[in-house]
């Protein structure tokens, strides 16, 4: 196994300072770490000196910043012709990146979603027809904007078309470039806890953490992953995250699903613990 992380910007031999700690892990554990130039991925160049530091022929895990299903995939095909591998492959990044790809195996446990593909008017308002009426959380495949909740993450009624166009409007203004394939309408449910990340290696649950957004929150000691185990095993993921959050009526949900690879790692976690759970030479 192979460790990639993005390269420092003034430092580019250097892994980002975010990521430090877990290249420096995964060198105490025997890994290899490679940096790669994630500015140039993002810019469409994942090709050349962006990933010149990188030793041929190894099986490659990325942790690092975010990146698009199509900006993965390019990368991918450019590690592919040094012989490098993505343990996750384009496809699997995209089933654990955008919700369409995991929410029909975890659709018991999770709230009712919808979504559009595009960011038409016209396909948004079926969208909220067919969720039907009462609040419902907008985000779009990768991503929501939690931190402008009012304003363009919470919709008070689905069924005020104009008031829900509003908060779309403003979303799909805030995401830009970064826009994700369509909206997606999500039916809101009270949560009464902060979030809790586990962590899946090949269908397994690895590791339990706080959520980045609270990493001061101990999981609690009766949150047991088992439950899900086998949808999240259909989901044919090697590396993945799932986050849970307790609702109102006591019952664990699942709030989404994500690549392991771009997930934050709390900083109550120690970084040896992660790459611990990621490294398949690891009991």
């Amino acid at each position: 196994m192979m460790l990639l992380v993005p390269a420092d910007v003034l430092r580019p031999r250097r892994p980002d300072e975010h990521f430090a700690e877990e290249a420096e892990a995964a060198r105490e554990a025997g890994i290899e770490v490679a940096v790669i130039d994630h500015d140039a991925v993002v810019r469409g160049r994942p090709d050349g000196a962006a990933i010149a530091r990188v030793p041929e022929g190894a099986d490659a895990v990325y942790r690092g910043w975010m990146l698009s299903s199509e900006q993965y995939a390019a990368l991918a095909r450019a590690l592919a012709d040094r012989g490098v591998t993505m343990r996750t492959s384009p496809e699997q990044y995209r089933r654990a990146h955008e919700l369409p790809g995991w929410y029909s195996e975890l659709e018991d446990r999770t709230p009712e979603s919808v979504w559009t593909s595009g960011d038409d008017h016209g396909d948004f308002l079926k969208a909220c027809a067919a969720l039907g009426a009462g609040p419902a959380v907008l985000r779009d495949y990768s991503k929501s904007m939690k931190h402008y909740w009012h304003e363009a993450a919470f919709i008070p009624d689905v069924a005020d078309g104009d008031a829900s166009w509003r908060v779309a409007a403003r979303f799909r203004q805030l995401r830009g470039d970064d826009f994700a394939g369509g909206f997606v309408l999500r039916r809101f449910e009270s949560f009464v806890e902060a979030e809790v990340r586990s962590w899946w290696v090949g269908g397994s649950c690895r590791l339990v953490t706080a959520h980045p957004d609270t990493p001061e929150h101990r999981p609690d000691a009766e949150f047991d992953p088992a439950a899900v185990e086998a949808a999240v095993r259909a989901l044919d993921l090697p590396f993945a995250t799932v986050d849970f959050a307790r609702r109102d009526d006591g019952q664990w949900r699942i709030i989404e699903a994500g690549d392991g690879q771009v997930s934050d790692r709390p900083r109550s976690t120690p970084a040896a613990e992660l790459i611990a759970a990621v490294n398949p030479g690891s009991s």
